[in-house]
């Protein structure tokens, strides 16, 4: 049994580092331009560590992979991302991104930025299993970025509808959310709040009997198209609301879209709404999930701090 533990880089933990990314890319075929990799020291990831922080990997007592962070922004950097050859395969990789990642949303970051090679298609193959999208390419170098999701707790329907009112600031035509969460969570209350922020036409009710309902907008922006799912068989019929006519002009709401309405479009929110245990309590939990470049590139960024869930 495997015995893997993530602990975050101090600088006790320097001479191991150095230890991994001298033999994660020493491992690796000769690049032109050369990585730098094997040019760090104890003095420069002692830097690194000190000023970003990062992460060291031990499986069985034993350095298997690391990492180095740098902070720009709202964004958490990647670097020198190492597995040693003798624990390739032993789920490293994965525990350190996961970690990453759980770093940025701890330290309020909105996005995790990386660099990977394009002549090796292994790594851009897992960067993209990952959920990481190319945002640029700088020679042989592909930016890969992803946005964190957004957990909150919302107390009231008032405050669901202002999160999305907040969040709809943030939508451009050709935006796709799926949105999903039990019976009576409040899902039509967040899309409610969408339409007042998108300043579209007519009152938001779920469009059960209707299926799918265009609301004009009222002040030149785009409109909201508001589909309800929850009675279509498949992708099949979704695709008969020819759906496709709209996507570039408006900004499509599809509810009881899990597992159906994700192939619309490779940019997308996917928002979790879920009930809590007791019925008679108002509080909801929301998960808002940014999918593709397009929310890469920018995250997403709700001022309700006093609502977030740690």
């Amino acid at each position: 049994m495997t015995d893997l533990h993530v602990v975050d880089a101090t600088a006790e933990h320097v001479d191991e580092i150095v230890a991994v990314i001298h033999h994660a890319f020493a491992a690796r075929r000769t690049l032109d331009p050369p990585s730098t990799a094997l040019s760090e020291n104890a003095a420069t990831v002692g830097e690194a560590v000190s000023t970003y922080g990062g992460l060291l990997v031990r499986i069985d007592g034993e350095p298997a992979g690391a990492m180095l962070f740098e902070v720009s922004g709202d964004v958490l950097g990647l670097r020198r991302v190492s597995v040693d050859p003798r624990f390739q395969g032993r789920g490293v990789a994965s525990a350190l991104v996961g970690c990453a990642e759980d770093a940025a949303r701890a330290r309020g970051l909105r996005r995790v930025r990386l660099i990977a090679r394009v002549e090796l298609p292994d790594t851009v193959e897992f960067w993209r299993r990952r959920g990481y999208s190319v945002v640029a390419q700088e020679g042989q170098d592909l930016i890969y970025a992803k946005a964190m999701p957004v957990f909150l707790t919302v107390p009231t329907a008032n405050d669901m509808r202002s999160i999305a009112e907040e969040l709809a600031g943030q939508l451009r035509a050709g935006d796709v959310l799926v949105l999903s969460g039990d019976l009576g969570a409040g899902k039509t209350t967040f899309t409610q709040g969408l339409g007042a922020g998108l300043k579209v036409r007519g009152d938001i009710t779920s469009p059960t009997f209707v299926i799918s309902r265009v609301h004009p907008s009222l002040s030149g922006g785009p409109a909201l198209v508001h589909v309800d799912a929850y009675r279509l068989g498949g992708f099949a019929e979704l695709d008969d609301l020819d759906l496709d006519a709209s996507l570039e002009e408006a900004v499509t709401v599809v509810e009881w879209g899990q597992g159906l309405a994700e192939s619309l479009a490779p940019d997308r929110l996917d928002i979790v709404v879920t009930r809590g245990d007791d019925d008679t309590d108002e509080t909801r939990a929301l998960r808002i999930t940014p999918a593709g470049p397009r929310w890469a590139e920018v995250g997403i960024h709700l001022t309700a701090p006093a609502l977030e869930e740690n």
